[in-house]
């Protein structure tokens, strides 16, 4: 089942040239996914009748062209695959002449709403997505980020209430801003970014202090976001 939506371009969604942002793109299809669970059954508005939500787990976005603010874009968003706990979903997004804008790939894993803790997909649930096991957008499955060893520099961020969603942790699409404040200068104003890789690893509350640190290693700017001990919370890899 591909599940669809047109969303338009707004101001806070752009950012160079007028062109819609990475962050905005993200968005989109986080909504659009959330839309496609509601319609089956398992959105926000039911998770305390069924007991469960889904949390994310990774992204992948690759940008092919990007639409200008004002343009209707049509998002495309399928289950491709579910097993035991997690669910494989991915996305195409196109323009107003039906121009492929960007494809993305995301892993999710279900947890219990009481316990926190991880909860099985059940036959029936993962039915209901009808997942498109035939389609899918890049050929391989995303990959874990190797951390680097040396950093060039690093940043320390406390977190505040806007930062947090609505199960009580900083909201996955956050990750990217402070990805964007530890950039150098020079790279922040000259790269677009048409690629971007998330692996969330540990959930940050809030108040927590975390130490954003910076590289470029192999062609790709790498973040490494983590707490103070060094548990590492999320890793994200830009080119």
């Amino acid at each position: 089942m591909i599940y669809k939506e047109k969303i338009k371009i707004g101001l806070k969604d752009v950012w160079k040239g007028n062109k819609i942002g990475n962050k905005a793109i993200l968005e989109y299809l986080e909504n659009v996914a959330a839309y496609h669970s509601d319609s089956v059954g398992y959105g926000i508005n039911t998770s305390e009748i069924t007991g469960v939500s889904w949390i994310l787990l990774n992204w992948k976005l690759e940008v092919i062209k990007r639409p200008e603010y004002g343009q209707v874009l049509e998002v495309h968003t399928w289950s491709r695959r579910i097993e035991k706990y997690y669910a494989y979903r991915d996305f195409e997004m196109y323009d107003e002449k039906n121009n492929l804008c960007a494809i993305a790939t995301s892993k999710w894993l279900l947890i219990n709403n009481i316990t926190g803790k991880i909860q099985k997909v059940e036959p029936e649930m993962a039915e209901k997505y009808q997942s498109e096991v035939d389609k899918c957008v890049f050929k391989d499955e995303i990959k874990k980020i190797k951390v680097p060893e040396i950093f060039e520099n690093s940043i320390i961020y406390e977190t505040k209430r806007k930062d947090i969603d609505i199960i009580g942790h900083m909201h996955n699409l956050y990750y990217l801003d402070l990805a964007y404040e530890v950039l150098p200068e020079k790279v922040y104003n000259e790269k677009t970014f048409n690629n971007v890789s998330i692996n969330y690893k540990k959930q940050i509350k809030l108040g927590d202090i975390v130490i954003c640190k910076y590289t470029y290693e192999n062609d790709k700017h790498i973040i490494v976001i983590e707490n103070q001990d060094g548990v590492i919370h999320a890793i994200i890899e830009l080119y």
